[in-house]
């Protein structure tokens, strides 16, 4: 990766309509509001193919509305191998996305492109994100919350390194600092 091209950051869950979108949305609005929007491309899929194509659940739509996030621009689309290929790192939402994605990885590079999302939060009682979608509204909110925190978390330990290497200034925050660090 050269100074020039951006950092690539891809969410995975299982169907793509739910916690994975939350967070592209989530992150990318962070990057934007910390003025590295052009330096940071936020996406997601999914293990799975049962949802390709379609729009992200309502519930969560309706979710990030709520919190001032569009999320109507989203399209389900699965893992591929050239997933690995094409992204920086690789963020699980909870441990059974990330047992799969190091299953299939084809080596050691990238394999340590995979992490979980709230060992970014010291706060989480648990590294899952769990599904809310067989669930109501409340709970929708409730994981849009975690994907909050814990992507905080995630660009506070990205902010530093992808400013030296752009060779950026820090930039004032927008909203109040609220990071928190991975788990060891």
């Amino acid at each position: 990766m050269s100074p020039t091209d951006p950092f690539r950051v891809l969410f995975v869950c299982t169907g793509n309509i739910c916690r994975s979108p939350m967070a592209e949305v989530v992150f990318r609005d962070l990057a934007e509001h910390q003025g590295l929007g052009s330096h940071i491309v936020s996406t997601s899929a999914g293990t799975s193919e049962w949802h390709v194509g379609e729009r992200a659940d309502v519930r969560t739509i309706e979710a990030l509305e709520r919190r001032g996030y569009d999320g109507s621009h989203h399209r389900a689309k699965p893992f591929t191998a050239a997933s690995f290929t094409d992204n920086d790192l690789i963020v699980a939402l909870d441990r059974t996305h990330e047992r799969i994605l190091r299953q299939w990885a084809r080596d050691e590079d990238q394999e340590g492109k995979v992490t979980l999302l709230l060992a970014y939060d010291r706060a989480a009682e648990s590294l899952d994100v769990p599904d809310p979608y067989y669930a109501d509204t409340a709970t929708f909110d409730s994981v849009l919350a975690m994907i909050e925190t814990a992507s905080r978390g995630l660009f506070r330990q990205l902010e530093p390194a992808l400013r030296s290497n752009r060779g950026l200034r820090a930039q004032p925050r927008t909203t109040p600092s609220q990071y928190t660090s991975p788990q060891n």
